[in-house]
Formats: C-alpha cells, sequence, structure tokens
C-alpha cells in the first residue's frame, strides 16, 4: 500500500514539473514591437548626442554638424522573437500636437517644433528571428538648426504585417528632444555668478546656466536670469567661441543691438580632465570660464522701461563620462 501511494506521488511530481517546465517554455506576453524611449516628467525623451558624429580616427562620420541616433526597437514578451519581422515606422505629428495643446494649451509661444525637416529615418527595420531589439538609424543635420527653439522629432511604429505595435501608446510612439553637445556645452555650475542692476552695489546670483550648441567650437547662452521659459528669450542670446584647445580665450557677442551687450572684459578658460581613482572607466572633465564681466539691457520685461544689468564671475562645468558605453547612452550633464 505505501508502495502505491509513493508511486502515485512520484507521477503527480512528475506531471507538475512537467507542466511547469511547458509554461516556462510558452510565450507569457503578446511579441509587441515598442521603442525604448522612457518619459521624463516632461512628457518627452530626452537624447544627446555629438554635434558632429566621428568615426574613431576622429574625422566626420557624416559631415560637419551632422549626427545620428540609434534609437532602440524591441520586440517584447518572455521569450526570444519567433519570426522576421519587417517594422514600419511614420513621422507623428499629430501625437505632438496633442502633447503640445495637453502642456500649453493656447500658449503657442512655448510650444514644441517638429523636427521632422531636418531628421533622416528608414520607413522600415528588418529584426531577424531571435533578435529581440533593432536599432533604427536617425540622422540629423544640426546646420541652422537654432537651438532657441524646442525641437522635438516625434515617431510611431505604423501598422504592418506580421508584427503588432505595442497597443500602449507610450510604448509605440517616441517623442525624442534631441539634444547636440560639444566640448563646452551644458549646465555649468553658476553660484560664482552675480546680476546686479548697474550702478547698484547690491547683487544676486544664479543657481547653474546652460549652454547650447552652434557649432563645434562654439556655444550660446542667455543674458543675465533669462532662460527657456522665457518667452522673449531669443533676444537675449550671447554667442561664446572658444578659442584654443585644453585652454584659451573665449569670444563674446550678440546679434541684436538692441540688448546693447557690451562685454567688459575677454573671458578666457582652462579644461581639466582626471579618471576616478576607484572606477578608471570614469572620467571627469571640468570646463572653468574665468573672468566673465559683460552688461546688456533688459528691454522687454517691462513695456515701455529698460533695465541695465552687469553680470560678473566664474563659470562651472563638470561631464562625467564612462568611456565603455556611447555617448548618447550616458546619463551625463550634457
Amino acid at each position: 500500500m505505501k508502495s502505491f501511494i509513493y508511486g502515485m506521488v512520484a507521477a503527480s511530481m512528475l506531471t507538475v514539473t512537467t507542466s511547469c517546465n511547458d509554461e516556462w517554455e510558452d510565450e507569457q506576453y503578446e511579441q509587441y514591437i515598442s521603442f525604448r524611449a522612457p518619459l521624463n516628467d516632461q512628457g518627452i525623451t530626452a537624447v544627446y548626442v555629438p554635434f558632429t558624429r566621428k568615426n574613431s580616427d576622429g574625422k566626420a562620420k557624416y559631415g560637419s554638424g551632422i549626427s545620428n541616433y540609434e534609437l532602440p526597437v524591441i520586440v517584447s514578451g518572455s521569450t526570444h522573437n519567433s519570426a522576421t519581422r519587417v517594422v514600419n515606422f511614420q513621422h507623428d505629428p499629430d501625437t505632438l500636437n496633442a502633447l503640445n495643446w495637453a502642456r500649453f494649451a493656447t500658449r503657442e509661444e512655448l510650444y514644441y517644433k517638429d523636427m521632422n525637416p531636418y531628421c533622416e529615418f528608414p520607413s522600415t527595420l528588418t529584426i531577424p528571428k531571435g533578435q529581440d531589439v533593432g536599432l533604427l538609424n536617425i540622422k540629423i543635420d544640426f546646420n541652422n538648426l537654432d537651438l532657441v527653439d524646442k525641437w522635438i522629432f516625434p515617431i510611431t511604429v505604423a501598422e504592418g504585417d506580421g508584427y503588432t505595435p505595442n497597443p500602449r501608446k507610450n510604448y509605440k510612439k517616441a517623442m525624442l528632444r534631441i539634444f547636440p553637445f560639444n566640448d563646452y556645452s551644458g549646465d555649468y555650475s553658476a553660484t560664482s555668478l552675480t546680476i546686479a542692476v548697474k550702478g547698484d552695489q547690491n547683487s544676486t546670483g544664479l543657481t547653474w546656466l546652460r549652454t547650447y550648441v552652434v557649432n563645434d567650437n562654439t556655444v550660446f547662452f542667455y543674458a543675465g536670469r533669462f532662460d527657456e521659459s522665457n518667452p522673449q528669450r531669443g533676444k537675449y542670446k550671447i554667442y561664446a567661441q572658444f578659442n584654443g584647445g585644453k585652454s584659451g580665450t573665449i569670444k563674446m557677442w550678440s546679434d541684436n543691438p538692441e540688448m546693447n551687450l557690451v562685454v567688459n572684459k575677454e573671458a578666457s578658460y582652462r579644461m581639466v580632465e582626471s579618471e576616478d581613482q576607484t572606477y578608471p572607466y570614469l572620467r571627469y572633465r571640468n570646463v572653468i570660464i574665468n573672468n566673465i564681466d559683460y552688461s546688456f539691457d533688459d528691454y522687454t520685461s517691462l513695456s515701455g522701461s529698460k533695465f541695465s544689468y552687469t553680470v560678473s564671475g566664474t563659470l562651472t562645468l563638470q561631464r562625467t563620462i564612462n568611456t565603455q558605453i556611447p555617448d548618447e547612452d550616458q546619463a551625463i550633464q550634457w
């Protein structure tokens, strides 16, 4: 009798084990097609690429001011991709329009602009059987692209044969805000920068100051306290051209005479790099800008009035670079 019971228990265990193994080998979810483009708190995906994409020999891959981003396309599921799939993609202005309305309503001066005229991408991508991720190569021409405007490249997985786009729109659509960077662009610590009404002894400071790429050795930033949130920001651009290698001088100018920019002293910079003592694959790049000293007029904040400001001090940028991964995969302050 005991032998019979033991035999029944063993047979039951074998059945359960076999059943579990079969379930594990089966697909647990649909093999939908999705983008890897996680959204931030603004409902977009920030992407950072070099202003000029270069080969390993340092030469421009596509030409000056032309770069690219490889957008991951994923076949979701608990098992490997079961078939070769030719996936279709489309530019998606409708979703960008919906995003602008949801975030800014009638404030059209704050809207994101469509970056599609500056981007090229293949209409299809083949993901072979057994491969779960493909890379959609998006080429971007930053020449003549004014980063005063907030640019978004909207793209979606289109319908097609042999696959199903992920039914969740945040997975099958990507809202890419593509930022170019060079050696001098990024978010500078501005705690040592002071701003004062001209002729007044009292001054205040900034926490940080963002610079935007113009070309490989030039950036621009906004004068005084103007930033990306101000609709008048385009009138207060200050260009900064870095002349030198690891150190040198900075030429500053404006293309708006109404701003009345006066550079009182020539700024200088130096670039210092070091390796992390614990993790040698991490490299720290510091850009220190000294002798900032300029004045300008704010003529838009109050109708019919003009305020003159002086700005002086130092800016410091630190960028942490992981030498083991591509630029666009790094969580860096650009």
